[in-house]
C-alpha cells in the first residue's frame, strides 16, 4: 500500500518503511514524529481512493531522521572577449523522513 502525499507544496509517493528525501524542514530533531493529512490518493492491491483534493480520514505518519545536503551545483557566467568570468556554487538542504504508517 502507498499514498501520494503533499509535503511542503510538493507531492511524494509514501510507502511504509521507506525513507524519502523532502525539502528542508526547520526546527526538528532526530526522532520527532510528523503527521501529514494532505493525502491526495491511497492505493493498495485491490482498490484506490482519490481525493478532491484530499482523501478524508487518510493520514501519513512519519519520523524525522535528519538533514542532508544535495549535490553541488556550479553556476558559471562568461562573456567572450570581455575578461568576465564568475563562478558560484550552491548546495541545497534536504531532510530525510521515514514513513511509519499510511492510514486510509
Amino acid at each position: 500500500m502507498y499514498a501520494l502525499v503533499e509535503i511542503l507544496g510538493k507531492q511524494y509517493k509514501a510507502v511504509e518503511g521507506q525513507t524519502i528525501q523532502v525539502d528542508h524542514i526547520n526546527d526538528k530533531k532526530a526522532g520527532d514524529a510528523l503527521e501529514y493529512a494532505s493525502v491526495l490518493a491511497v492505493v493498495d492491491e485491490k482498490s484506490a481512493k482519490f481525493g478532491t483534493p484530499y482523501v478524508e480520514g487518510a493520514k501519513v505518519q512519519a519520523s524525522y531522521i535528519g538533514d542532508k545536503k544535495g549535490e553541488k551545483v556550479r553556476v558559471f557566467k562568461y562573456e567572450r572577449r570581455k575578461g568576465y568570468r564568475r563562478t558560484q556554487g550552491h548546495r541545497e538542504q534536504y531532510s530525510l523522513i521515514k514513513i511509519d504508517h499510511v492510514i486510509a
